[in-house]
This record gives C-alpha cells, sequence and structure tokens, in this order.
C-alpha cells in the first residue's frame, strides 16, 4: 500500500467533558456522524461563512478528539478554539512532534485493522487512511498529491486561502464536512441559506487535457 508522510500537518487535541458539545457549536461538521476510526473534514468559519481553518476530526475516545490541520496555521487555529472556549471544560493543545502519515489502496473495501488509523472519509473511490504517531521515512508525497487532486479534494493553502472561499466552493458539502441537520454554528445562517436557495457561485472540479494545463492560480 503507497504512503507518504505529511511533514506540513500538525495535530490539536481537544478533551473534556464538554469537548464534543464545545465543538459541535462551533464547527461545521456534525459530531453526531463522526464514528470511531473515521476522519472526517471540516472548518471554523467566519460569521460571514468563509472558511478560517480546514482540518480534519477524529475521535480519541469518549471525550476527546484530534483535529489535523495544516502546520502553519496550527497556533492561530488553538487561539481561536481558545477565544471560543469560554467556560467549557475543555482541554486544547496542539500535540507536538506527532507525525502524520497517509495511505491508500486503488481497492475501496481494502482496510487496515490497526485501531490506530483513520479512514479518511472525503474519498469515495480510493481506500484511504491516515495514522497519527509512528511513522516510515519516506513514502511518496507526490503520489499522494496526485490522488488528492484526481479526487476533487481541495485543501487551503495549496487550493484556495483561507479567508476566501465558502464550504461550498470546495465541496465541504459534498465530502461530509457540513452538518446540515446540526444545530448552529459559526456562519451557520449564510452556509444554510447557499444551501438552500442553491447560490454558490464557486465549485470545485476536475481538469484534465492531452497538453501539459496552466500552472495554479490561471
Amino acid at each position: 500500500m503507497p504512503f507518504a508522510l505529511l511533514k506540513d500537518r500538525a495535530l490539536i487535541s481537544v478533551s473534556g467533558p464538554d469537548a464534543e458539545h464545545f465543538l459541535q457549536n462551533i464547527l461545521t461538521t456534525d459530531l453526531d456522524a463522526l464514528n470511531p476510526g473515521e476522519a472526517k473534514p471540516g472548518a471554523l468559519l467566519t460569521p460571514q461563512g468563509k472558511i478560517l481553518f480546514d482540518f480534519l476530526i477524529s475521535r480519541t475516545d469518549e471525550n476527546g478528539f484530534l483535529l489535523e490541520c495544516r502546520a502553519d496555521v496550527a497556533d492561530d487555529f488553538v487561539r481561536r478554539l481558545m477565544l471560543y472556549r469560554l467556560r467549557a471544560k475543555a482541554e486544547i493543545a496542539k500535540q507536538d512532534q506527532v507525525l502524520v502519515t497517509v495511505k491508500w489502496n486503488e481497492d475501496s473495501t481494502a482496510s487496515d485493522s490497526d485501531s490506530t488509523t483513520h479512514a479518511d472519509t472525503r474519498f469515495r473511490n480510493v481506500a484511504v487512511q491516515r495514522s497519527y504517531g509512528a511513522a516510515s521515512d519516506g513514502g511518496d508525497a507526490g503520489a499522494w498529491q496526485a490522488l488528492r487532486i484526481a479526487n476533487g479534494i481541495a485543501e487551503s493553502g495549496t487550493d484556495y486561502p483561507l479567508g476566501d472561499a465558502f464550504p461550498h466552493d470546495v465541496l465541504l458539502d459534498e465530502t461530509g464536512g457540513v452538518g446540515f441537520r446540526k444545530g448552529c454554528y459559526v456562519g451557520q445562517e449564510v452556509v444554510s441559506r447557499m444551501q438552500h436557495r442553491g447560490t454558490a457561485r464557486r465549485r470545485v472540479l476536475i481538469a484534465s487535457a492531452q497538453v501539459p494545463l496552466p500552472g495554479p492560480g490561471t
């Protein structure tokens, strides 16, 4: 099974008796639908509905979660979460020196039984798993980026700037990153209106050609 070590990713832990209630009230992801062993996409939005931070979230135990995000914005993400925490009984901390590894198999039914891995639910036609902790050196980062692009999975930094895109723009509504049946969260009113009125003006599409395509930003 091919793999890649993602050196540009970081982990933030949120744990405590109020952790789930706290996160459910501010993030786009519906945590009621987050099963053990899954890593679901999501975002923390501005009140105007634009993405401040994007991430993958998974459960560690009954009262604990891991948020995998870009390493270069992890400290800012922690500070923003702290701002919203108020009196909630939840501990928030960036995990130091934890490695993120992603591996995949073209057979979408293939899966490792290791309980430390989390299925990346954004992918529909390929089995993708993320593991946190021990990792093998090397891997093929280029193959991972090619796989992500071929499946239309957009990530901030590489594909769009934070603060510029709505969840619908980058398909979070289609990849399970937005819970439309959950209660209110930051930016929920704008996202719900876009969903019900069908007013999304930008969408991620997959382009292919028989000649080299123009560079990013074209």
